[in-house]
Formats: structure tokens, C-alpha cells, sequence
């Protein structure tokens, strides 16, 4: 084996200490054990080995893996390492400049996703030029890093979540000239991004989320593929989009959670490539602009939580594209559009619940049948529910095929590559606030596993349609604050994957369908506040609903609400069955005490102190003796 260069065993399940005979190993210069479950201290790995590769020895890779413990200075023998990957471990301590001092030819170093400490003094000049730098959550701050300034090749650089609490200096920002991937998400990095005139030939993904950028955005961040700034307290949104420069491949651009105001511009023509927006929870206002319809690629648009007003422009229906819609927590008015469900029909996620949408359930909502999830609640929506529930034909299957709806939206292909650049990030994740077993929950692409239907809190009468028997692989349903009436239907026990049912507060009657009792995995049940009667089923795990689960319906009765139904108790007194009251009543009372009171005394007058007294026992028993003998006579 000594004469063996390469060695790999990724993702082979390895366990157990993690082995130093490839030290010993004299020719080999590639060993990759990542993503095993190898443990133990890394010093052993190390210490253990006599390396006599030392010199020949360029790649290492043992990430993902349950390594401990501290890096000891002993790495240093490696000095011809290119490429060092120790990630995903739970190595701790410092790394210093001593451990890297060496290392002149590295140039890829990922230390990610450990519990390490990077302390390098400020006038530190590293040996390396490293193309590749991923130092995520490795406490490098403070303070910026200065050492950076030195790193003219870096093509990636990854220090999210590295305590930094600074401001990014001006000659950082030139080196976005040569990056294709920055992430700096997750600090407390501070102050305006400088408008400089910068190319950015790679299209780089810059994703800067959940720190304190403010102001306005420089135009040549038009030139990224990808720009993720959620969650800081940007402010203006005119002077970046309304600039004339063109954003030639431009894939997604987030500015959720900041403080933008005034409204949408309406200039969204330069940015046609566009694939993700999310401008949710800002504070705009005004109309959505014409100039969104001209995003014909667009497959999420996420404007929630805002103070929009008007209705939904017809612009919009160019946007043949969308799998997600999300107007939800706005002032948007008027009629829900038809062309919604005419054009849109990739929708797999339409959101527009706490709006003032008004009239019917548009009929044509029924032909989005890649819909998994759909929210009207909290309009003012009336008449019925259409029955052409049944057209849902996602929510009919029982499972969600995730390979081809990551495909769909995530574009894993070589198109994408080839329009958005080598470097283009889908790092946007589809998300979705949900009301959830009677609680809000955020829920990350959930396209992928959850199907659901709110219609709750508007005018909705009519009765359930029957057809929603046939969504199969629904697992939430709430129909609840509503003017429905008839009956549950009673297949709706063919719901089989239903873990929440809400049809509180409407004015439903008739009796509780048996077959609920059939769904194992129901945890959330509310049927309050209705006209149901009769007696509730205790079949299986039914019995385990508290009575707030029926509370508000008169007429119904069994143990959940501690109530008897008719017949439940029958009596051994013909005469109390019969209603029998008065006179009789307090005879048979009397009578039974009576026979009550002649027991005890004559148990105790007789009986009782034959069994207790001995000259009483062996006298009663010499006179039953004499009378057997008489009677034989």
C-alpha cells in the first residue's frame, strides 16, 4: 500500500477512531473521509502517523464527521497542502497564525461548523493566496479581518456568523470584483454599502442577510446573480431599480424584513431574468406596479406584510411562471382575479389571506392543480365553496414527488447555469407563515411536504362540498368562522393523511360522521360552536378530545363533555322507569329501611352472639343435636 496516491472512502458509514496508518503511507497525497461517523481527538490523527508523506501530501478532507478536540501546531508538517477541509466536525479551541504558517501553497480552507476560534493579530500576512475560504461561525470577530486585504485570488469567501461587529471597509468592496460567492450573513456588520463603479464579471451571490446595512443600494449590485440582504434596515429601493442599468442575470433578490417605504417602483423591466422576489414585512404602500407583469420568468413573488392597497394589477397574469403568490397581511381589495387560475397554473403555493378580498371563490381557482397549498382566510369572500374542489389533483395524491418539484423550482440544470453564470446561487428558500394546528408557524419549503386549505373567517355559505372527500393527501383543512351549513360529509374519513380539522364556528348540524374516528393521525380536531347532535363517537383514539373540541353544540352529548345521551342509564324499580314519584316512592323507602333494621337486629340479637360467645355456641349446637335425633324417631 505504499505505493498508493490516492484514497477515498466518502460517505462509506466509516465508525470508530479515526485511523493514522495513512500517515505512514510514503506516495499518498489525496486521503477524502468525509462524511463518515469517524470520531476521536484529531491530534491523535497527527501525532500518531509519522508522516513521511510530509512532502508529497496536498489534499485532506475529514469533514462531517464526529472529530473533537483541538488542531495542534503539528500540522504545520504538512506544508505542501493545497486543500484542507475539516467541517462539520466539534473541533474547538483557537487556531492561530502558527497553525497556518506554513501552508504557502494552500489555497481552499474550510473550517466551517466547528466551535473554533481564529485569532490572528491584526498585522498577520498569510503565506497562501487562497482561492476558497469558508470560515462560517468561526468567531473571527470582532473586528473585520483585516488579513483579507492581502487575499488577491479568492474566487469564494464564506465568514457568516463570525461575531464580526464592524464596519465593511472601502477596499473590501473592490474585491467583489474577483469573487463569485460572498457570504457575510449573520453578523452585526454595519453602515452603507459605498456606490462605487465596480464590474462584476463573475455575477457573484452575495448574500449579506440578518445584519445593520442601511440606506440605499448601490446599482452595481444589479450585476449579481444573487442578492440576499433579509433583515437589515435598508431603506431606499427607487435609486437601485430605477438607474437604467440592466441586470443581466439577476436570479433573486430578497429584501425581506427591512425598512423600505413609499411604493413599489415601477421599473422592474431591467430586471426580466428575475426568478425569486421577496420584499415582504417593509413597509410599502401604494399599488403593486404594471411593471411586475414584465417578470415573466418569475416563479415566486412574496410582497406579505405590507400596506399595499387596490387590487391586483392584470399585469400580472404574464407571469405564467409563478409557483408561489404571496400577498398575505395587505389592504389589497376587490375580487379575486380569474386569470389567476388561467394563467398561473404552476401555482403550487397561493397566499392571500388578512386582505379585504371580496364576492365569490372564483370558479377558476379550481383548474391550479399543482395547488398544495391555498389561504383565503380573514377576506370577505361569500357565497359557496365550489365543488370543483376535486380538480386539486396535487392534494388528491398522498405524496409529493420532491425530485421533480426541486427541479421545477430550483432549476438544477445546465439552462440555468448557462443564463445566470457559474456561480449563481438558488440559495432562496420558499417559505410560508401558516396557521397550524390553531398556531403560526414559518414553515421552509414547505411545497414539499405540506398540503393545506384555509378558507377561515369570511362569508362562505353553502355546504361543504362533498368533493373534498377526494383530497387525499390533504393534511390540514379549516373551514372555521364562516356561514356554512348542512352536514360533515360523511366520507370525510377518507382523508386519511388529515392532521388538522377546523370547522368551528359555522352552522353545521346533524350528527359527527363516524368515519372521523378512522384518522390515525388527526391531533388538531375543532368542531365548537355549531347545530351538531346526537352522541360523539369514542371510537378509537377519539375519546382523547378535550371537550373545547365540541363545546358550543347543544345537542351533542357523550364523555368528552362529561354529558349522558338518552338511554345511556336503565333502573331496577319498575316504578321509577315508569316516572313513579310521591307516595309510592316514600313506601318503598320505608320498606327497605325497614328490612334494613330487622336484619341488623336480628343478626345481632341472635346470630351475632352465637358466632361470638362459646358457651352460646356449644349450647345451640347440643339443641339442633336433640332435634335431629327427634325428628329421625
Amino acid at each position: 500500500m505504499n505505493s498508493l496516491e490516492q484514497f477515498s472512502a466518502y460517505m462509506n458509514r466509516l465508525q470508530g477512531k479515526i485511523p493514522s496508518f495513512f500517515g505512514n503511507m510514503c506516495r499518498l497525497r489525496t486521503l477524502d473521509l468525509s462524511n463518515n461517523k469517524l470520531n476521536g481527538e484529531i491530534s491523535h490523527f497527527f501525532q500518531n502517523s509519522s508522516w513521511c508523506n510530509r512532502h508529497v501530501f496536498q489534499n485532506l478532507d475529514l469533514s462531517h464527521n464526529q472529530i473533537t478536540g483541538k488542531i495542534p501546531e503539528s500540522i504545520i508538517l504538512l506544508s505542501e497542502l493545497e486543500d484542507l477541509h475539516l467541517d462539520g466536525n466539534s473541533l474547538e479551541g483557537e487556531v492561530t497564525e502558527s497553525h497556518l504558517s506554513s501552508f504557502s501553497k494552500l489555497y481552499d480552507l474550510d473550517l466551517s461548523q466547528n466551535s473554533l476560534s481564529l485569532r490572528f493579530v491584526s498585522s498577520w500576512v498569510p503565506p497562501f493566496q487562497a482561492t476558497s475560504l469558508t470560515l462560517a461561525s468561526c468567531k473571527l470577530g470582532p473586528s473585520f479581518p483585516g488579513w483579507l486585504q492581502t487575499q488577491n485570488s479568492l474566487r469564494w469567501l464564506d465568514i457568516s456568523d463570525n461575531e464580526l461587529n464592524d464596519s465593511v471597509p472601502a477596499w473590501f468592496w473592490k474585491k467583489l470584483q474577483n469573487l463569485g460567492w460572498l457570504n457575510m450573513s449573520h453578523n452585526n456588520l454595519n453602515g452603507a454599502i459605498p456606490d462605487i463603479p465596480l464590474k462584476l464579471p463573475y455575477g457573484p451571490s452575495i448574500i449579506l442577510n440578518s445584519n445593520q446595512f442601511e440606506g440605499a443600494l448601490p446599482p452595481f449590485l444589479l450585476q449579481a446573480s444573487g442578492l440576499f440582504l433579509s433583515q437589515n434596515t435598508i431603506s431606499d429601493l427607487h435609486s437601485f431599480l430605477c438607474n437604467q442599468i440592466i441586470a443581466p442575470n439577476l436570479a433573486t433578490l430578497d429584501l425581506s424584513n427591512n425598512h423600505i417605504t413609499a411604493q413599489i417602483p415601477d421599473c422592474w423591466q431591467s430586471l426580466h431574468q428575475l426568478l425569486f422576489l421577496d420584499l415582504s414585512e417593509n413597509k410599502l404602500s401604494g399599488n403593486i406596479p404594471i411593471s411586475m407583469g414584465k417578470l415573466a420568468k418569475l416563479e415566486a413573488l412574496v410582497l406579505r406584510k405590507n400596506n399595499l392597497t387596490g387590487e391586483l394589477h392584470s399585469s400580472l397574469k404574464n407571469c405564467t411562471n409563478l409557483i408561489m403568490l404571496d400577498v398575505s397581511e395587505n389592504n389589497l381589495s376587490g375580487r379575486i382575479p380569474s386569470w389567476i387560475g388561467e394563467s398561473m397554473q404552476q401555482l403550487r403555493i397561493l397566499n392571500m389571506q388578512g386582505n379585504h378580498f371580496s364576492l365569490n371563490f372564483p370558479i377558476q381557482l379550481c383548474y391550479l392543480r399543482h395547488i398544495q397549498l391555498l389561504n383565503l382566510s380573514r377576506n370577505k369572500l361569500s357565497k359557496a365553496i365550489p365543488t370543483c374542489l376535486n380538480n386539486f389533483t396535487a392534494m388528491a395524491e398522498k405524496s409529493i414527488n420532491r425530485t421533480q418539484t426541486q427541479r421545477l423550482i430550483y432549476g438544477y440544470n445546465i439552462t440555468y447555469r448557462e443564463i445566470y453564470g457559474p456561480f449563481a446561487s438558488f440559495y432562496y428558500q420558499l417559505d410560508i407563515t401558516w396557521v397550524w394546528k390553531g398556531v403560526e408557524h414559518v414553515f421552509r419549503d414547505p411545497q414539499y411536504s405540506l398540503m393545506s386549505i384555509d378558507l377561515s373567517c369570511n362569508d362562505l355559505n353553502g355546504e361543504i362540498p362533498k368533493e373534498v372527500v377526494y383530497l387525499f393527501g390533504i393534511v390540514s383543512l379549516n373551514l372555521s368562522r364562516n356561514n356554512l351549513s348542512g352536514e360533515i360529509p360523511s366520507e370525510i374519513g377518507n382523508l386519511s393523511s388529515l392532521e388538522s380539522l377546523d370547522l368551528s364556528r359555522n352552522h353545521l348540524h346533524g350528527r359527527i360522521p363516524s368515519s372521523l374516528s378512522q384518522l390515525d393521525f388527526l391531533g388538531k380536531l375543532d368542531l365548537s360552536y355549531n347545530y351538531l347532535s346526537g352522541r360523539i363517537p369514542l371510537e378509537r383514539h377519539f375519546q382523547t378530545f378535550e371537550a373545547s373540541s365540541f363545546e358550543g353544540n347543544i345537542d351533542l352529548c357523550g364523555e368528552q363533555l362529561n354529558k349522558s345521551c338518552p338511554g345511556d342509564h336503565t333502573t331496577a324499580k319498575p316504578e321509577e322507569a315508569a316516572g313513579g314519584d310521591g307516595d309510592d316512592s316514600v313506601f318503598y323507602e320505608a320498606l327497605y329501611m325497614s328490612m334494613g333494621v330487622g336484619f341488623f337486629v336480628g343478626f345481632w340479637g341472635l346470630i351475632g352472639p352465637i358466632l361470638i360467645w362459646k358457651p352460646w355456641r356449644i349450647g345451640y349446637l347440643r339443641f339442633l343435636n336433640r332435634l335431629t335425633t327427634e325428628i329421625q324417631l
